[in-house]
């Protein structure tokens, strides 16, 4: 290999990666020590970030409504963001207004209802155990055989009263001190939220000019090519994703309101929060919904999973396929891939980002392996076919122009 600037500048970037990664590897304690500082010092910024990227979706919409393109003077052209922003916020605080006005009391009044209905259901699950023990008495002669020891449960609930005691004072100010940790984080992300929205195309041109200042052309375009595409992929998949959800709830709801079902309005929300987790999200609402009606009415609750089948397949059928539609672009294959890792990593938060993630990844593989088979005389194959030798220019028929 020939020993000039750039292969220096590349040997010497790969040495003193190596040189971190087997210090990092020699002192993980350290390593994680520092990476947990940088995360917190970062996670402010991180948290704005994301909110900012949440609310440049309504923003958008308010400014192309209210501020059409190529229609406003300067004064609107200058109130248009500082506007935009504030209808955005107001928007957003009326919704939590209602949900904490509206819906939290009626949350509150089914919660109500269901301990109520909790003794009933212990008197009838003990009378099913009555009946099942006459019906299979190996149950209950094992049942029977397990001794439980109240008095030592009793004091091992004591002493943990006494150590939970003596130590109300540092849980107080321990708690104390993470309250005020995450108001001030939620202060400062909410102010760099809204420094990201009102300046976003000056630190959009300005992270432009930096790449093109110091990267070639050829790379800065790419980068350029796909941070434009993961925004698009993320922003599409989100308000999709968030669309998708509110009309299942309001679905649930309508359904549930007109059959008589109880507890409409607390199962509805539930599935409709449990939506926003794909996959696997609205199937935990409906496990969740069916234990809550058992407790008042076992028949009902057998019902309930029929409306939840039934409304399921015309929300995967035709509301799904016609919001979120083909956004993502990602095969359904690599969506349950998406999940099960995003989930594993980091949680449903972890599900949101993958599912994008992987989109954008699946793409640019996808754009590289057509331009690599393209360049070999391929084209990629179709489903159940090989790949076939591309004709080069001489072969190409003519005949139809002579």
């Amino acid at each position: 290999m020939e020993l000039n600037r750039k292969n220096v500048k590349t040997l010497l970037g790969i040495i003193a990666f190596a040189v971190l990664l087997n210090w990092g590897l020699h002192n993980t304690d350290q390593a994680m020590r520092i990476f947990q500082l940088a995360l917190g010092l970062l996670l402010p910024f991180l948290v704005g970030g994301a909110i900012a990227f949440i609310l440049n979706t309504p923003m958008r919409r308010i400014e192309g409504l209210l501020f059409p393109a190529g229609k406003s003077g300067a004064a609107a052209a200058r109130l248009r963001r500082p506007v935009s922003i504030l209808l955005t916020l107001l928007l957003v605080a009326g919704i939590m207004t209602v949900v904490t006005f509206l819906i939290i009391p009626e949350l509150g009044r089914s919660m109500d209802t269901l301990r109520a209905g909790i003794p009933a259901f212990a008197a009838r699950a003990q009378q099913w155990t009555a009946q099942l023990s006459v019906r299979w008495p190996e149950i209950a002669q094992a049942l029977q055989a397990l001794q439980v020891d109240w008095n030592k449960i009793t004091q091992s609930l004591m002493s943990f009263l006494q150590a939970g005691a003596s130590s109300l004072i540092n849980s107080t100010i321990s708690i104390a001190a993470a309250i005020f940790s995450v108001v001030f984080t939620g202060v400062l992300s909410v102010v760099f939220a809204l420094y990201l929205l009102a300046q976003k195309e000056q630190l959009a041109a300005g992270a432009a000019n930096l790449l093109y200042a110091w990267l070639p052309t050829g790379k800065a375009d790419r980068i350029v090519r796909i941070a434009r595409l993961t925004n698009r992929t993320f922003a599409r998949f989100l308000s999709g994703q968030f669309t998708e959800a509110f009309i299942l709830g309001l679905m649930f709801f309508v359904a549930m309101s007109i059959l008589g079902f109880p507890f409409a309005l607390m199962i509805s929300v539930l599935v409709g929060i449990t939506a926003l987790i794909p996959v696997f999200g609205a199937f935990i609402g409906c496990f969740v919904g069916i234990f809550v009606i058992a407790i008042q009415n076992p028949i009902q609750a057998v019902w309930f999973l029929v409306l939840f089948l039934v409304l399921q397949q015309v929300e995967g059928n035709l509301i799904y396929p016609k919001v979120v539609g083909s956004s993502v672009g990602l095969p359904s294959v690599w969506v349950l891939v998406a999940v099960t890792i995003g989930g594993g990593m980091l949680g449903v938060v972890g599900m949101l980002i993958f599912i994008p993630l992987c989109s954008v990844i699946y793409t640019l593989v996808k754009e590289s392996t057509a331009a690599r088979l393209s360049d070999k005389g391929m084209r990629p194959a179709a489903p159940g076919q090989p790949g076939q030798p591309l004709a080069p220019p001489e072969a190409k028929d003519t005949s139809s122009t002579s």
